[in-house]
């Protein structure tokens, strides 16, 4: 089976294609799995990391942008079709998936207009613009909540989750106070803001420290912190006499999970899912230009089942922030009913769910054919 993946931008829309690349070759060996996406998202540098060939298309996001570049965006769209033609041509797929992200929306498009058979898979509670536009054309949509089921038609609309990667469930907790460099003594609140790091966290983060001076014999940080900022966190943990580990970009995600006992970070689909498989408490703070204002929606959903706890970027400073890590630590028993309730949400079988809604998709496309 030859199938194409296209998506990217975030590593919220690439790891999901992951997930299902690496389980489509641990279930069929001989699978050929080309992805497509764009040169300057952080598909370029992780697909070809993680073994899978990538294409590229000239495509930008319109939504969200500042006038200048949705003009842009728009004039581009000819030509990312183009380049997507080009590609699927060549490949002639059995089947394309889009993840969401710039090159989703072209490579999807494209692919409906040469009768390939298509799926998209949409992450978030509040679908975006360009997967409410394809879920009427396309073959199949999965999705990773109940409340997105009413955007779509319902006759070809799935239930899924939010696929995660494979090695995301088989953290060890031993393991990672080791290799991390922690004491597994003390309680660890590992932060991040994804793969590019969240400023506005890192900063409230700064000035939490100085309302958590007595906490400081009890408590580490395990703070991955995005390139931009990274010294300047470094320096505020040493200024302040914090123990735990800084770190530009933090790869052993699996083992940072399991050392966690408390989680602060943004709202995205796959940190959603993530959280929710391995069963983590959190502090979400959504990202507040997230197109269609998804985040927030996401982190609602786990803070309305009370699986998490939400601070909302408007009012994120040190001392909120603080308020709420001084609350959750005293309380031991509110962080158990919260990983209790994340874990009775999470869906680790979202990637063989897709998986056979992929299989299924094609073989019914060659019955018909």
């Amino acid at each position: 089976m030859k199938i194409v993946i296209a998506g990217g931008g975030t590593g919220g829309h690439v790891y999901p294609g992951i997930a299902v690349a690496k389980a489509f070759k641990k279930e069929l060996a001989n699978a050929e799995i080309v992805f497509i996406g764009t040169p300057e998202g952080i598909e370029s540098r992780v697909v070809p990391k993680e073994g899978f060939e990538i294409k590229f298309i000239r495509s930008e996001g319109i939504v969200g942008n500042d006038a200048y570049r949705m003009i842009r965006s728009a004039f581009k769209l000819p030509l990312s079709m183009k380049d997507s033609y080009l590609i699927l041509k060549s490949l002639r797929p059995d089947v394309v998936l889009g993840v969401g992200g710039y090159s989703s929306g072209p490579a999807l498009l494209t692919a409906f207009l040469m009768g390939m058979p298509t799926i998209i898979h949409e992450q978030n509670t509040v679908p975006g613009l360009t997967n409410k536009i394809l879920g009427k054309f396309i073959n199949i949509v999965a999705v990773t909540y109940f409340e997105s089921v009413d955007f779509f038609p319902k006759d070809k609309t799935y239930i899924t989750g939010n696929p995660i990667r494979d090695e995301i469930l088989r953290g060890d907790r031993d393991r990672g106070y080791k290799t991390l460099g922690l004491d597994r003594e003390l309680f660890t609140i590992f932060v991040f803001g994804g793969s590019s790091g969240a400023s506005s966290i890192n900063k409230a983060l700064n000035e939490a420290l100085v309302y958590l001076e007595d906490f400081k014999d009890h408590i580490q940080f395990l703070h991955q912190t995005g390139e931009k900022d990274f010294d300047f966190v470094r320096g505020f943990y040493n200024a302040r006499g914090f123990r735990g580990t800084v770190i530009p970009f933090l790869h052993e995600m699996a083992d940072a999970y399991a050392v966690a006992d408390l989680v602060v970070s943004r709202a995205g689909a796959t940190t959603i899912a993530e959280l929710t498989t391995c069963g983590k408490a959190a502090i979400l703070i959504p990202y507040p230009f997230a197109a269609g204002n998804h985040q927030k929606a996401n982190a609602e959903k786990l803070w309305d089942l009370g699986a998490a706890q939400m601070i909302l970027d408007s009012e994120l400073n040190g001392s909120t922030l603080s308020s709420v890590i001084r609350h959750l630590f005293n309380d031991p028993d509110l962080i158990s009913e919260m990983e209790m309730t994340s874990r009775s949400i999470g869906r680790p079988d979202a990637t063989k769910k897709i998986i056979e809604l992929i299989v299924s998709l094609v073989k019914s496309k060659k019955r018909g054919s």
